[in-house]
């Protein structure tokens, strides 16, 4: 291929025009205490402290990196292209402790990722001449300093350790293709050709421990997994539990399997992977363990609750009889203990009475009587990477149900639906296809999944059905395709190539789409895979992973709301025009080293397909091939999108007569990924085709770390709107605040000073607001530093540590107080209300969930399927999104999102109702509010916890199949239900919350309303109603 420059045409240097500058990444864990620094790294000048952070914690190699290298001559390689190894005479000279390191220059990276492609590309034959290699090697790396693109994450991880630092380990267990015949073979070393696919389709039979059966697969699982990437499977031939084995037993089930797989994920997380392994598991609608399987994760998310309340009451109670049997001498046996002591008796009888079992309590009485220590249990808490989720299982996979059009249609009309064992293909069951529609969105409701993929879409846009069904999905379901396969994602960062507006730079994003293409496309030949026949399925059909992110932050960059014809009239214009050129472009790669091997059994189909994306990129309404709902077509109306539509459409119409004269190189071309940390790195405000998630935001890191994202889209689309700077300025510290307590009101540096802070204490104040998201959070003193604090306010270190100790309680301050200086410092997380804002512009800044405390706005759930159905019919896989519904919302709104998902022609839909889970990785709200904690805090139980068990028992009160509505009353209820059995304690008894749901529960399933419980309960306040 001719390789044009574009970033790089009028300059012989490396990166032009990019200015790089040594940074010091301010890196903190979880809880706020620092972190090791790292030696100071060297980033682009225009990267944020969010990208450089990302970029050497996640992605920079930490070790092997030798402070000498040479050349490796090798035949037919031009020079300045040929591999890296240590220079093992240079690194005889130098200090031991100097010769090898971490990567610690932005540009290492950069180079190695753009020599390794360029070097397989080369040895692949892609180039024309050598002119053509050095064009695409500078361009890419170029690229990536300008943060135009990324690629997937394991990209960042494996690719080019070999090639430029000669890292490498035994590729054991792994293969690697021999294109020119197709073959796969045993990889002998780890590195040379990289892992660097991140979606993964695996295949699975019905046998334990036989080639491709259970122990196979998560075998391969876990190989995935060891280097970053995700997988998914569809486990549908598995037999339900008790069908009959051949050997004269009886299955022992399909969730047995799926546990088992969930157990070895954590094995590999636990041995230090690269990042958080992901998974997909996919079960048929018809399967016999099909309740069994979508109830698995509501019972699991029970038992995180259980975990969290549990252990503290067992320390609570168990250390009450532990104290109380020290106060009298010993008896003969435990039981005299009990009677000949009337505390430990009550001790004994409290613990009983909250369901401690009697063994636990015998056990602390006999350690007692030993003369042991007390060990107190492990507070866990419900946090999303905590020990409690990670000792439950299903929480190391995403779970979703295949749904046919057959189902949809039984379940409209409340019809019969067979559930059939997988060996005979009897029937096992008949239910309600409506009963089980509505335990899947009850389940989702409750706990996020499963998610759902229809079937019969996904089947007739499939291009290669010539070679197989589409049964699986990768983790995130945007890669949909023949089982055994695998893809590598990028994604294009449209912020940065966008002229002005919604203006798009139709020429930089052209070439963007054309490297990012053939870059993928070398990638499959370059890779190291988890096993020979996924090697030789891949190479065989070649699929690609291209897509885009930052939608919303260009959307709102422009001053378009995401909820809007424009704004979604722009999605699918870009949409048809990244996957046009896409497919153009594996068009022309195949004219120069041929189309992928499976094209010419599926070329009719595959064509099919190509005009059927074509016509909707025409604006088509009907005529569309071998498909049962038309797709949403490109018609913009907003002159700016006519334009984008214009190319989108000569892009398709030369794709279409290129595949037909030289076929394609690759089997799919295009999916929307959801993108999470290689947006960070781009400096996105946005994840793929999302919408902000919240203005003012904190992410969560697996395995550590979090940080603080605000979008600064806000004053651009200010300017967009017509409003002028001084307006901007303050409409924007209404929602960020101003991150200093200099001249805050109420709580400030001179206030601060009268209660004993030095100046250096106020400066690590200062220091922490920049990262925190309250003052509560910001002034906790092992985040100003224990030392410093115990001297300004002459207190022991061990005070400060204790959980209980409260800083700005112990100075002083008040409720009102701390709000105020809150609202100063961190601003209010929303533009209502914001001075000067003009009401009817509000819409342009709608996030996901409700910004801030009072900001009352978010995007509806149509929004969001709205959007997926603007871009699905030029995708050639699916859209990985989540449709965020507010934590309000009922089951029933959830079974209609994922049916209107079907009816708009979507391939997957997953839901998340805020709160749904104890916990969650991004939050638009991290802090407690400023006071009014002292009683629900008394008894050991934070305040989240106490609102997890309100949730739970909401949920309790709501659960079945003929009551979906989770209505505001029945909340009300719930929280009014935790009061009253607190019995005007600081904590709820469990027994009773567990005692009153269940009443009202039979209640309401024989015709009781909520308001008769209303008007029985009266005042919640008196005991006379629950005596």
């Amino acid at each position: 291929m001719r390789i044009s420059r574009f970033y790089t045409a009028n300059s012989s240097e490396p990166y032009p025009g990019i200015r790089f500058s040594k940074v010091a990444v301010d890196r903190r864990h979880r809880d706020g205490m620092a972190a090791p620094l790292p030696a100071e790294i060297v980033v682009p000048e225009h990267w944020s402290g969010i990208a450089a952070g990302i970029l050497e914690r996640k992605y920079f190699r930490k070790s092997g990196v030798a402070a000498a290298l040479k050349r490796v001559p090798e035949p037919g390689v031009p020079d300045w292209l040929q591999r890296s190894e240590p220079d093992f005479d240079a690194l005889a000279d130098m200090p031991a402790g100097a010769r090898f390191g971490p990567e610690r220059d932005a540009r290492q990276v950069f180079d190695r990722l753009a020599g390794f492609w360029t070097y397989w590309g080369w040895k692949g034959g892609y180039f024309d001449g050598e002119d053509d290699a050095r064009a695409f090697h500078d361009e890419i790396r170029q690229m990536l300093a300008l943060q135009i693109f990324a690629p997937n994450s394991p990209q960042w991880f494996n690719a080019g350790l070999h090639w430029a630092y000669g890292i490498d380990q035994s590729g054991t267990g792994y293969a690697v293709i021999d294109s020119e015949r197709g073959t796969a073979r045993d990889a002998p070393l780890a590195y040379e050709r990289a892992f660097i696919h991140s979606c993964f389709i695996q295949s699975i039979q019905d046998d334990l421990v036989r080639e491709g059966g259970i122990v196979s697969l998560i075998a391969d699982e876990a190989k995935i997994a060891k280097f970053g990437a995700g997988t998914g499977a569809n486990f549908s031939c598995l037999r339900g539990i008790n069908e009959p084995l051949s050997s004269g037993g009886t299955s022992s089930g399909l969730l047995s399997a799926l546990k088992a797989s969930d157990r070895a994920a954590a094995l590999v997380t636990s041995s230090g992977s690269t990042r958080q392994p992901s998974k997909m598991v996919i079960v048929d609608a018809d399967h016999p363990e099909i309740f069994d399987y979508i109830d698995w994760k509501v019972e699991e998310e029970r038992k995180v609750a259980a975990l969290a309340a549990g252990a503290r009451v067992c320390n609570r109670y168990l250390k009450a009889i532990f104290d109380a049997w020290a106060e009298a001498k010993p008896r003969r046996t435990p039981a005299e203990d009990i009677r000949g002591n009337a505390r430990l008796g009550r001790a004994v009888e409290a613990a009983r009475a909250h369901g401690i079992p009697d063994n636990a309590i015998l056990n602390v009485i006999e350690l007692a009587r030993q003369g042991g220590d007390w060990t107190a249990f492990e507070n866990y808490n419900a946090d999303w990477d905590s020990t409690a989720y990670h000792s439950v299982s299903g929480q190391r996979s995403n779970n979703s149900i295949r749904i046919p059009d057959s189902f949809l249609r039984a379940a409209e009309r409340d019809a019969d639906w067979h559930l059939v064992n997988r060996i005979t293909g009897e029937i096992a069951r008949t239910v309600k296809a409506r009963d089980l529609w509505d335990r899947i969105a009850a389940a989702a409701w409750s706990s996020a999944d499963p998610g759902v993929q229809f079937d019969t879409t996904i089947n007739e846009w499939h291009t290669c059905p010539s070679s197989g069904r589409i049964n699986g999905s990768n983790s995130c379901s945007e890669f949909l395709f023949l089982d055994d396969t695998a893809s590598t994602l990028s994604c294009i960062n449209l912020r940065a190539v966008t002229r002005r507006g919604l203006e798009i730079d139709l020429p930089a994003f052209r070439h963007a789409v054309r490297m990012t293409t053939l870059m993928m496309e070398i990638s499959v030949s370059a890779a190291l895979y988890p096993s020979r026949r996924i090697a030789e399925r891949t190479d065989a059909f070649r699929p690609l992973g291209l897509g885009f992110t930052n939608l919303g932050g260009y959307l709102m960059a422009a001053g378009v709301a995401y909820d809007s014809d424009q704004g979604r009239e722009a999605c699918a214009a870009i949409s048809a025009l990244l996957t046009g050129l896409a497919y153009a472009t594996s068009a022309e790669i195949a004219a120069d080293v041929g189309p992928f091997r499976g094209f010419a059994d599926n070329r009719q189909a595959m064509m099919r397909i190509i005009r059927n994306h074509r016509r909707a990129a025409h604006g088509a309404r009907d005529g569309y091939e071998n498909l049962s709902r038309s797709p949403m077509a490109l018609n913009p109306t907003d002159k700016a999108q006519k334009g984008l539509a214009k190319a989108a459409r000569a892009a398709w119409d030369r794709a279409y007569v290129l595949g037909m004269r030289h076929g394609f190189r690759n089997a799919q071309a295009s999916m929307i990924a959801p993108t999470g940390t290689t947006s960070l790195i781009l400096d996105c405000d946005t994840m793929g085709i999302e919408p902000d998630y919240a203005l003012v935001k904190h992410k969560s890191f697996a395995g550590g770390g979090d940080a603080l994202i605000t979008n600064r889209c806000v004053p651009e689309a200010l300017r967009a709107l017509g409003y002028g700077e001084a307006d901007i300025a303050a409409i924007n510290r209404h929602v960020i605040g101003t991150r200093s307590l200099e001249a805050a009101p109420e709580i400030n540096h001179r206030r601060l000073k009268e209660r004993g802070f030095t100046s250096q204490l106020i400066a690590a104040a200062e220091r922490a607001l920049a990262s925190a998201s309250s003052l509560e959070q910001a002034l906790r003193p092992e985040r100003l530093g224990l030392s410093f604090c115990a001297r300004a306010l002459g207190l022991a270190e061990a005070e400060l540590e204790s959980p209980e100790f409260d800083l700005m309680s112990h100075l002083g301050f008040s409720t009102a107080q701390i709000a105020k200086a809150n609202a100063h410092c961190f601003g209010h997380g929303s533009l209502v209300g914001a001075p000067g804002l003009e009401p009817r512009h509000l819409p342009v800044f709608d996030c996901s969930v409700p910004c801030g405390a009072a900001g009352g706005r978010s995007l509806s759930v149509m929004s969001h399927l709205n959007m997926m159905a603007a871009a699905q019919p030029f995708i050639s896989g699916a859209i990985s999104k989540t449709v965020n519904l507010p934590g309000h919302a009922s089951m029933e709104a959830c079974r209609e999102t994922y049916a209107a998902g079907a009816e708009l022609g979507l391939k997957a839909v997953a839901v998340y109702r805020d709160g749904s889970k104890l916990s969650q990785p991004l939050t638009s709200a991290r802090a407690l509010p400023a006071g009014g904690l002292a009683e629900a805090a008394a008894d050991g139980f934070d305040q989240d916890r106490s609102e997890a068990v309100r949730r739970m028992v909401e949920g309790w009160l709501s659960g079945r199949p003929e009551r979906r509505a989770a209505t505001p009353a029945l909340a009300d209820w719930a929280a009014k239900a935790e009061r009253i059995a607190s019995g005007g304690q600081t904590s709820p008894d469990p027994a009773l919350v567990a005692l009153l749901a269940a009443s009202v529960e039979l209640g309401l399933s024989r015709g009781a309303s909520l308001s008769e419980f209303e008007a029985l309960l009266g005042d919640e306040h008196s005991s006379s109603h629950v005596a």
